[in-house]
């Protein structure tokens, strides 16, 4: 199994890194589910402005909301990891800044539970059959900011200033967020607001993220405290 791991996956995504970036989808998880559950009994503010009732419906959408935005998380995460292997600490900083802005999403969503009016779906099309199911498994709250526009945003920041990184897909990967930002609002998940905000958001905690302590010390206690004990290599 070593050795499997270490030829197969080791060049994609370093092995060090896997469990830092398991803890960003833990987290993730935990966050959403949970104040979802806590706080289906508040209050919840509608934010819509009138240039978001302007927006049509359109449910072929749900082809990037439902499938391209989890496989360009899931690749762009283990990218952001491979492109960062010789400089750690810029995957900590990375997993940080995810966290963190996890932790602001709790504030928000405890502290101003948004939701929103979805449009009734009567067509019969694979998207409208798949917009409605996104509409039963996908409550129309934990709206503010966008998870899906905070995400999307940071695999671009992740690798904006890597210079072991082509620029081709350096614009690929910003395209990809805008795409998955504008699906966002013509399957009426989210609205302006909760974009604006999650892009801000994102790009905040990246920036403190690179202006604290913290992602220096957290890779020395990983270094020194797990991957000693588990006989693996000092990061390079």
């Amino acid at each position: 199994m070593k050795k499997f791991l270490k030829k197969y996956i080791d060049p994609m995504v370093p092995l060090w890194a896997i469990p830092p970036l398991v803890i960003c989808f833990i987290v993730n998880c935990a966050i959403y589910w949970l104040t979802m559950l806590l706080c289906g009994d508040l209050y919840h503010y509608d934010l819509t402005l009138d240039i978001d009732r302007r927006v049509p419906l359109v449910t072929e959408w749900v082809f990037v909301y439902l499938g391209y935005c989890y496989v360009f998380w899931f690749f762009s995460y283990c990218y952001v990891a491979k492109v960062h292997r010789k400089r750690p600490i810029q995957l900590f900083r990375f997993v940080i800044a995810d966290v963190m802005s996890r932790l602001i999403c709790m504030i928000f969503f405890i502290f101003l539970p948004t939701t929103n009016v979805r449009p009734e779906i009567v067509g019969t099309d694979i998207s409208d059959k798949l917009t409605r199911f996104l509409y039963t498994i996908d409550q129309p709250t934990n709206l503010f900011p966008s998870i899906h526009c905070l995400v999307s945003w940071l695999c671009f920041i992740g690798i904006r200033r890597a210079k072991n990184v082509p620029l081709w897909f350096k614009f690929f990967s910003a395209i990809s967020a805008v795409v998955i930002m504008i699906s966002t609002q013509f399957l009426k998940q989210h609205y302006i607001a909760d974009v604006i905000s999650g892009v801000a958001l994102a790009e905040l905690c990246y920036w403190i993220s690179g202006h604290m302590w913290l992602p220096v010390r957290i890779r020395k206690i990983y270094e020194n405290f797990i991957i000693k004990h588990f006989h693996v290599k000092k990061l390079e």
